[in-house]
């Protein structure tokens, strides 16, 4: 699939592939918006009469020598399944991919992000369905995203390629993806040799990646505790986005001073890249260690022409391992640091620090390894050591995820921090230790990300379905006047307010809450309205340019209430905001972290924001710490990973 300014392009990746393989489709309007998604439709719509499969790659793409014979195997063996042959090295699949390549597999389970599309294949009936699907929603979301959703929608299973069979030359975006950087595999391997396409890795509950220079993870929130009962089938699929010290923290790893040599040692690149680098590696080869992540062995087939894995490897007997192709992995690790650098750095510069990224990207890795073999000891003494019972203790569910919806009783199971401890320290609270605290109103995408956020604090966190009667044994915080069902519209100027009942304190404290935005927000909140619109590469029109918001991140919030429950505040009224900007000040920065679209004013000039003295004073030494760009990123992915299910319908 093309456009006319890069017909040439097409045609020579045409006359690349084996004769009748490639047909070029061009853009039905090539004069019109930008639009991948228009071209696309009409590449899946070209079947031709008595194939099986519909094969679409995009003009900017180079091939692997075995990508043919790779595809032909892996249809084969996944006839009914979709297959993306190609992964960003930023990108949540991209992560999978590391996960497979470490594992010995072929092909990993895609995850809840978007579907990678320059290079895929979908079986006959798919590609009917989706061109369908796309021609009612054309102007409105990327192929990729409304790909993932049309996929996870009908339960169509999809699996990415470990190595990728393309790569992406990247000589411009007509699309208008360039502003992005360079955006290359996370493993690309040319000569890969074709056989065990059945090897898979699938089923990943939690997923590092370096991205924007954060090193970030993706959780997947129906993940079952040490022998609990796993979540229900409606939570299946649905992510909670964090940071990758975060994640760490709530799983009871302090990193300490783990990490400063090799960060110092950076010559070439920054601090902060090596610090990514070095974390994001640490927590997948924690991951990776503690959950012993393995694909499931192959017997060698007949179009294997060289045994049972790409280099000769063989399963080991006693524990079923496939070895990982050494080639594989090692481009696969390479590419974590010059990822998560690439939104801002050129190409020439990203070679140039690509060496020691990948030094350090190792170092990370084997102290991961480390830390998950320690963490998976604990977890089996754990296991093997009876609790010790004590008078009012309550039978943990999943550690830090809210318990079902339930109006029977009236407390939910306890959410704990998933931190390895004796059996006498988790039934009993060490002195010191961050107060307990019951939530109410939780169960909305929101009150999962907050009751996550303060579990990884140390907050042992129960889940409330109503509020109890007479005065609360913990502390009691009430989410209900801030989480609410996506279907229901906000209140029109109505400012967010939530409660926290201390059991020490005489009055109930009263929390003036800001614009809330990052994961867990919904799109039609103030902050959210832009964020949807620049994702949707639709014009941010402006209402009141002059208005202002005082923005406020869902991370800043979870690190204030930590705060407030541990140590009280004389004052019975506070509020939780960042600083104030003006409605036209937030569209620029949207359009930098999101996306260029064009901006519409069209309410009056700005005008200097007032000071807003109104506002109660904030907590005692507490300030926002997420910086604006950054956190409408977070944002922008959650909406587009996660808040899309929740509005668009298939």
């Amino acid at each position: 699939m093309t456009h006319p300014k890069r017909r040439a392009a097409a045609e020579r990746l045409a006359r690349s592939a084996p004769p009748g393989a490639l047909h070029v489709v061009m853009d039905p309007d090539p004069a019109g918006k930008p639009s991948v998604l228009r071209t696309a439709l009409c590449a899946w719509e070209a079947i031709e009469d008595g194939a099986t499969h519909q094969l679409v790659v995009q003009d900017d793409m180079i091939l692997s020598d075995t990508f043919f014979e790779r595809a032909r195997l892996a249809i084969a063996e996944m006839p009914h399944a979709a297959l993306a042959l190609f992964a960003l090295w930023d990108s949540r699949n991209g992560a999978a991919v590391r996960f497979g390549a470490l594992a010995g597999a072929r092909w990993v389970g895609a995850v809840n992000e978007y579907f990678p599309c320059v290079a895929i294949i979908l079986p006959r009936e798919v590609a009917a369905g989706f061109a369908a699907f796309g021609r009612r929603h054309l102007d409105s979301w990327p192929d990729d995203i409304l790909m993932n959703r049309y996929l996870r929608a009908n339960g169509i299973p999809a699996y990415v390629s470990v190595p990728s069979l393309a790569e992406h030359e990247d000589h411009g975006s007509i699309s208008g993806n360039a502003f992005r950087g360079p955006r290359r595999s996370v493993c690309f391997v040319p000569r890969d040799v074709p056989g065990r396409e059945g090897a898979r890795l699938t089923d990943l509950r939690v997923l590092p990646f370096f991205k924007q220079g954060v090193a970030q993870c993706a959780v997947r929130l129906d993940e079952p505790a040490d022998g609990a009962a796993p979540r229900p089938a409606r939570d299946a699929g649905r992510w909670l986005h964090l940071d990758c010290e975060q994640y760490l923290e709530g799983v009871g790893v302090r990193l300490g001073r783990q990490q400063s040599a090799i960060v110092r040692m950076a010559e070439v690149t920054t601090p902060e890249a090596a610090e990514g680098a070095w974390l994001t590696a640490f927590t997948m080869g924690f991951v990776q260690r503690r959950d012993k992540l393995r694909c499931d062995p192959v017997a060698p087939g007949p179009d294997d022409p060289v045994g049972p894995g790409p280099q000769g490897a063989v399963p080991d007997a006693a524990t079923d391992d496939v070895a990982p192709d050494p080639a594989v992995l090692a481009e696969a690790l390479a590419t974590v640091g010059p990822g998560g650098i690439s939104y801002a750095q050129s190409e020439d510069r990203i070679a140039a620090q690509r060496e020691e990224l990948t030094r350090i990207t190792l170092a990370g890795l084997a102290a991961g390894h480390e830390a998950g073999e320690r963490a998976r000891r604990a977890r089996r003494a754990l296991r093997n050591t009876p609790p010790v019972p004590h008078r009012g203790d309550r039978p943990a569910a999943e550690p830090h995820r809210p318990a079902p919806r339930s109006t029977a009783p009236e407390r939910a199971a306890p959410h704990r921090p998933a931190v390895d401890r004796t059996a006498s320290g988790r039934a009993r609270a060490e002195p010191g230790e961050p107060p307990r605290v019951d939530v109410l109103g939780a169960d909305t995408p929101l009150g999962e990300h907050l009751v996550r956020g303060l579990a990884d604090a140390g907050h042992p966190v129960t889940t409330l379905a109503r509020r109890p009667s007479g005065r609360p044994a913990h502390a009691l915080l009430d989410l209900t006047g801030l989480t609410r069902p996506h279907a229901e519209p906000p209140a029109r100027g109505a400012a967010p307010v939530l409660t926290l009942q201390l059991p020490t304190h005489a009055t109930v404290l009263t929390l003036h809450i800001g614009d809330l935005y990052g994961p867990g927000c919904p799109h039609d909140s103030r902050i959210g309205r832009l964020v949807w619109d620049a994702l949707r590469s639709q014009p941010l029109t402006l209402d009141d340019p002059a208005g202002t918001l005082r923005p406020l991140h869902t991370r800043d919030l979870v690190g204030a209430l930590s705060a407030l429950l541990r140590t009280a505040p004389a004052e019975p009224v506070l509020s939780l905001a960042g600083a104030v900007v003006t409605t036209s000040e937030l569209a620029e920065v949207v359009r930098t972290a999101v996306r260029p679209v064009p901006l519409v004013p069209s309410g009056p000039a700005p005008r200097p924001a007032p000071e807003g003295s109104a506002w109660p004073p904030p907590p005692p030494g507490w300030k926002p710490l997420t910086e604006l760009p950054y956190g409408l990123h977070t944002h922008a992915q959650w909406l587009a990973y996660e808040g899309i299910h929740f509005v668009l319908e298939v």
